[in-house]
């Protein structure tokens, strides 16, 4: 990224992370801590896993896309916001 990108600064590898609550606290922290961001913390986070997704999503393994989009409702949790996707051991309730 450039000095004048508003893009945030994230850990390297954290969109090959297997544990989706990882990545979304991963994007919350550099999110919460970026200084640079235009918009709240929660849209800057999913804007730039949407942004991922969007881009390498094609290439990407089906497991780690997955993961990928788990990790959306992972960050919603987060940031105290509704699931999309109920989880799989709040379906059985």
């Amino acid at each position: 990224m450039t000095e004048t990108s508003d893009a945030l600064d994230l850990e390297a590898g954290v969109f090959s992370l297997t544990d989706p609550k990882k990545i979304a606290l991963s994007l919350k922290k550099s999110a919460d801590h970026s200084s640079r961001r235009k918009s709240e913390p929660f849209r800057s986070a999913m804007s730039m896993l949407s942004f991922y997704i969007n881009r390498a999503g094609r290439n990407l393994p089906d497991e780690q896309l997955n993961n990928l989009e788990a990790a959306k409702d992972e960050l919603r949790v987060l940031y105290g916001n509704p699931r999309q996707h109920p989880s799989r051991s709040e379906e059985k309730q």
